[in-house]
């Protein structure tokens, strides 16, 4: 069996792979276009490089294992009508995201912008407004593996939680869980409303106007899932209108966030350029659910951790 990795990897975990699996061939060309991918069983991607003319010439392709949680980039029609396999590294973000996401409440809960700016400008002032995160609410929009993940630091300082999802159906370190339709009606409740809700047909523009109209005028909206959750307009205006307090941005409709966006220059937000997952483990990480689906498809099993149904998107 032969496996393609179109991304770099350590020297020594490269060398771990070729000792555990030894009959296994490995090519680490690194270059999709190049690579004779008709002749390979596995593409280990981060997904952007697989394209409708890729999949036509990967003859022999089975399983694409993408290092990454989102595929929504990816040809999904052309890959379930190929019948190929694909698994991703779903929960793989879950610690430095949650870790982001806990960093920038505890920062505005304890007013550090405010601290830092009068460092800048050396002032003694001890009249800054604080509060404390305890006794707070958090609203959280995809309670899976980041968003439990979330829910479970949150819990630990006396957040109460809130999660959403399409079902409904309950989720771990929620408090309780609801469906997209009564968001509306829930919201007025949340202190914190924390999106890390993919790209799909039915979360595309989910939050509107009416949204930030019903959130509490001192609530902090975080978006670290996907830019297209709301129109970067919707959102200028709930902030400038200041409907809500203040958000915090990890991802945006266009990326990189354009110079002339009115985003930049608003004084309630902060922009943070699509890193809240770095981390120098993730390919570590990567490569342990790549190696345990390895295993199994050694044996034959195709019932791989993080299946992804490419005709739903996740």
């Amino acid at each position: 069996m032969k496996v393609l990795f179109t991304f770099k990897i350590k020297d020594e975990q490269l060398e771990k792979l070729k000792v555990d699996f030894p009959e296994i061939q490995f090519d680490f060309n690194n270059k999709v276009n190049t690579a004779p991918v008709e002749d390979f069983e596995v593409i280990v991607t981060y997904g952007e490089d697989i394209s409708t003319e890729v999949l036509d010439r990967a003859t022999s392709l089975k399983w694409l294992m993408v290092a990454s949680a989102g595929v929504e980039k990816m040809p999904l029609a052309e890959i379930a009508a190929k019948g190929i396999i694909i698994s991703n590294v779903r929960g793989i973000h879950k610690t430095p995201m949650a870790e982001t996401a806990l960093a920038h409440i505890l920062s505005l809960k304890r007013a550090l912008p405010v601290l830092a700016e009068q460092q800048k400008r050396k002032e003694w002032n001890t009249k800054v407004r604080q509060t404390e995160l305890r006794g707070s609410t958090a609203l959280i929009l995809g309670p899976g593996a980041i968003g439990s993940e979330m829910g479970r630091l949150l819990q630990a300082f006396g957040v109460r939680t809130i999660g959403c999802n399409y079902s409904g159906n309950p989720a771990q370190y929620m408090d309780d869980t609801i469906q997209f339709d009564e968001l509306l009606s829930r919201l007025p409740e949340a202190d914190i409303v924390l999106s890390v809700l993919p790209s799909t047909a039915k979360t595309k523009g989910l939050l509107t106007e009416s949204h930030f109209k019903a959130m509490k005028e001192t609530a902090i909206f975080m978006n670290f899932g996907r830019g297209d959750l709301v129109k970067e307009a919707v959102l200028v205006e709930a902030l400038k209108n200041e409907e809500i307090g203040h958000a915090v941005l990890d991802v945006f409709e266009t990326e990189p966030l354009p110079a002339e966006s009115e985003l930049w220059s608003l004084s309630n937000i902060i922009i943070s350029p699509h890193v809240s997952s770095h981390s120098g483990k993730y390919i570590e990480r990567a490569l342990e659910f790549f190696t345990g689906n390895l295993k199994k498809w050694q044996r034959g099993d195709k019932d791989l951790i993080n299946l992804i149904n490419p005709v739903k998107g996740y």
